[in-house]
């Protein structure tokens, strides 16, 4: 764990509304993208001259692409519901990270510049008598800063009475600065590897094929059986496509494994693909649907390529809500594939239904070395479905994790399900030059987290999204915790799986003996 010079939140037993320090984060910014990230985006490289004009112009195209965005710039009565909803004003207490003071700072230009009373009082010298004030070049730099001290979790609108989306606001106030050329070096790096290569990591096909053969030898040391992983394989039924994250880093990697082997009980041929290995799409993240659709249209080519019947998505929460949200209008029709399946399907769908039908053969004891919680991701939690029957997205992990399990633990009911608490790294967070953010807006569920240890053995949490996991593993000992206490779900899947024919090392051993 690396010393930081800024104060680390400390856990109490209940998470306190804090008295506002004016400030407190005004210096918390990303690394600007250079050109050479920008320009494959579709941005300019850097701000120009005209950089007013081109914000009034950005911003008046969005308001028009996206009526939802003028909706809530105009709905907003300054309730106060959201103030306290904010896991960074929670672990920040700055007041520019309440959710309607952070949408200020855009609504205020809007109001000068896009309203009648904003035109009259502005004309007169006045904008701020109705709240709104003239852009300058400033502005842009704070919004940079503050935008990007939200995760786009949505808990806010869970709250707001009026149904207002901070995280559309965000995700607008994101692309009109990439537009001008103030892009996040992270995110838009990130876009510009999978143009170029198929991935978030930069990994090429010969990397992620060592990587699956090194897998199956893995398994078939461990249980004797031949699970194969593969990869670009013409004709299967499935077409996984998961964070590329599941390829190299604990404890996604167990994840994948735990994928694999879920298919091979379920007699289901599946592949990975080299040009759609990733299913992430920063695209939300910058609040740029054509980056978005880019993206989406990897896994529609490489579907019709291989010709398989239907698309899985693998443990990510905001690759699960941009395939569940967005992928058949951004890259359909899929009408190639078979009608019988949905279109995506989670791989939590999957495993839960493969279950039922009694087809894997599950141990839970084998997992009795833990006694597990659940951390509902933000994305999963507020913007999907899984399965048939509304809140399949709460169920439906927790009834795969009992199945496996045989100690299971929630944590405090005002920070699950759809009031969730995000992981503090998600929205574009996952970068080390934000490091303090992402440890104080993991505050609160580290709060949630570290009460049910106490007062009811936690040893685990579990997730299903890669950034929640890798987020965790960085800030948990921040809190005195240990990185190894996040896993996946698959992952416990894969522990307790016995697949067909599987000879373990004790069996192994008492042959031995008894030989």
């Amino acid at each position: 764990m690396a010393k930081v010079d800024y104060e680390i939140p400390e856990l109490q037993e209940y998470v306190e509304v804090p008295e506002l320090e004016s400030g407190t984060m005004a210096h918390s910014a990303p690394y600007v993208a250079k050109p050479e990230f920008q320009e494959p985006l579709g941005y300019v490289g850097e701000v120009q001259d005209d950089w007013k004009e081109k914000t009034l112009d950005a911003m008046g195209d969005m308001l028009g692409k996206y009526r939802g965005l003028q909706v809530f710039m105009d709905s907003c009565v300054k309730c106060g519901s959201c103030t306290d909803k904010c896991h960074y004003y929670l672990g920040t207490k700055d007041p520019l990270n309440m959710p309607v003071a952070r949408q200020d700072l855009m609504r205020r230009v809007y109001r000068r510049y896009f309203t009648f009373a904003g035109k009259f009082f502005g004309k007169l010298g006045m904008p701020e008598f109705v709240g709104a004030k003239e852009l300058e070049r400033e502005d842009l730099d704070e919004w940079f800063s503050y935008y990007h001290q939200c995760s786009q979790c949505r808990r806010c609108s869970v709250f707001c009475p009026y149904g207002i989306d901070t995280a559309e606001i965000t995700m607008a106030a994101r692309e009109i600065l990439a537009r001008v050329g103030i892009g996040q070096k992270y995110s838009n790096e990130i876009i510009g590897k999978v143009y170029k290569i198929g991935n978030n990591l930069g990994l090429p096909g010969p990397a992620l094929e060592d990587t699956l053969e090194g897998l199956e030898e893995d398994v078939e040391d461990e249980t004797g059986v031949k699970v194969l992983y593969p990869l670009d394989k013409k004709g299967a039924d499935v077409l996984l496509v998961t964070p590329s994250a599941d390829f190299f880093a604990e404890p996604h990697v167990d994840g994948l494994i735990g994928y694999g082997k879920v298919f091979h009980e379920a007699g289901v041929s599946w592949t990975l693909s080299t040009t759609a290995s990733e299913a992430a799409n920063f695209g939300m993240f910058i609040g740029s649907y054509e980056n978005m659709r880019k993206i989406s249209l990897r896994i529609r080519e490489a579907a019709l390529e291989l010709g398989v019947k239907r698309i899985v998505f693998g443990e990510c929460g905001h690759a699960w809500r941009v395939a569940y949200s967005f992928l058949n209008t951004l890259a359909g029709p899929f009408d190639f594939l078979d009608p019988e399946y949905p279109v995506p399907q989670h791989i939590l769908e999957f495993t839960w239904n493969e279950i039922q039908k009694g087809t894997l053969n599950l141990d839970p004891s084998r997992n009795d070395d833990m006694t597990l919680t659940f951390h509902d991701s933000c994305n999963v939690a507020r913007a999907t479905r899984m399965g048939d029957e509304p809140g399949g997205q709460f169920t439906i992990p927790r009834n795969v994790i009992k199945s496996v399990c045989n100690n299971y633990v929630d944590m405090d009911p005002d920070t699950i399900y759809e009031k969730t608490f995000c992981c503090g790294g998600g929205g574009g967070l996952l970068t080390d030059d934000l490091m303090e953010i992402r440890i104080k807006g993991g505050m609160p569920r580290m709060t949630a987290l570290n009460n049910v240890i106490e007062e009811s053995g936690v040893t685990h949490m579990a997730a299903i999204c890669a950034i929640c996991k890798s987020q965790f593993t960085k800030i948990l000992p921040y809190y005195g915790m240990e990185m190894d206490q996040i896993v996946s779900v698959h992952q416990l899947v894969s522990n307790a799986l016995i697949l067909t024919g599987q000879v373990d090392e004790d069996d192994e051993d008492t042959d031995e003996e008894a030989a």
